[in-house]
């Protein structure tokens, strides 16, 4: 069985303007010490994670402490997000339509397609591991779709205040067989990002 532990980035400094560089708030660093305290006795044999440096540095700490090192791939990253894409409405019509989306922007098929891709491909090449995995808020609902077609708009609103977030998934191949959510971490949006919300 393979066993991957997803972590939603912890709070990100909404005023930075460049999506990519993003980094957290110092009170996002401090919250993603409870990611370390979280994992600190379970045995990790590997990481990756988003490119974006908030998903990196959510897990860093953690990664660290099971001495490895944090790999990225960009089919991880999180949804592009284009012209008025962080509403409300506009989540709602994502979620309803898998193929919508803004101009300029990625729909959620696009997103879950990568995602996808990227994860199918890790279980095949680490089978039997435990893995930790920085990731987004929009990825992550994304891959909880994939596995539960009833995860939908209201559930990744659900965790959209969640950073950082931990859900455990327990893989048998591809197929998933269990999960579990380990650690939530409550922080309301008082300013919303003009770009992403991921």
């Amino acid at each position: 069985m393979t066993t991957i532990y997803f972590v939603r980035h912890a709070q990100p400094d909404f005023t930075w303007e460049e999506d990519r560089t993003r980094p957290l708030t110092a009170e996002g660093l401090a919250d993603s010490e409870r990611v370390y305290e979280a994992l600190a006795n379970v045995p990790l044999d590997y990481a990756v994670s988003s490119p974006y440096v908030r998903s990196m540095d959510t897990i860093r700490h953690c990664a660290e402490n099971h001495h490895l090192e944090i790999h990225t791939d960009e089919r991880f990253r999180e949804r592009e997000s284009g012209r008025g894409g962080n509403v409300q409405g506009m989540f709602q019509k994502r979620w309803a339509d898998f193929d919508f989306h803004e101009e300029g922007g990625e729909s959620i098929g696009m997103v879950q397609k990568r995602n996808m891709e990227g994860l199918f491909e890790l279980l095949d090449e680490h089978p039997d591991e435990v893995i930790l995995f920085g990731t987004h808020g929009t990825a992550l609902s994304t891959i909880l779709n994939y596995f539960d077609p009833e995860y939908n708009c209201d559930s990744f609103l659900r965790i959209i205040d969640f950073m950082p977030y931990m859900i455990r998934l327990d893989f048998e191949g591809r197929k998933c067989v269990g999960k579990e959510e380990i650690l939530i971490v409550e922080k309301a949006y008082v300013e919303r990002a003009p770009k992403n919300r991921g």
